[in-house]
């Protein structure tokens, strides 16, 4: 099975969300805190739990080849290389992902 590719990434700055819209139909709205706080570097990974990220925002999206994008956040972190298989399953398993957070929080 082909990963989705994303046609648009939007970032919306007054609400604080990212929104992705693949080529198989999938739309997410991602908040800047979910993409943080689950944020794929490596650095991120080795933390047991992120918090204190509620009012974090995305200053920028650069791309990662043409598969990934790299998200630069205003806490300064900028290592997370979110890949399109990354990006749309965190979409997929948002609701989840989130839940468990916050049962860990």
């Amino acid at each position: 099975m082909t990963t989705p590719a994303p046609t648009q990434l939007t970032l919306h700055k007054k609400s604080r969300t990212l929104e992705v819209e693949f080529n198989n139909g999938d739309h997410f709205i991602l908040p800047c805190e979910y993409l943080r706080v689950f944020s794929p570097s490596a650095e991120a990974r080795h933390e047991k739990i992120i918090v204190g990220k509620e009012h974090v925002t995305i200053l920028a999206i650069e791309p990662v080849g043409h598969y990934a994008v790299k998200l630069v956040f205003s806490d300064g972190h900028r290592t997370g290389i979110y890949s399109w298989s990354i990006l749309h399953s965190l979409g997929v398993n948002q609701q989840k992902n989130w839940q468990h957070y916050l049962d860990k929080k």
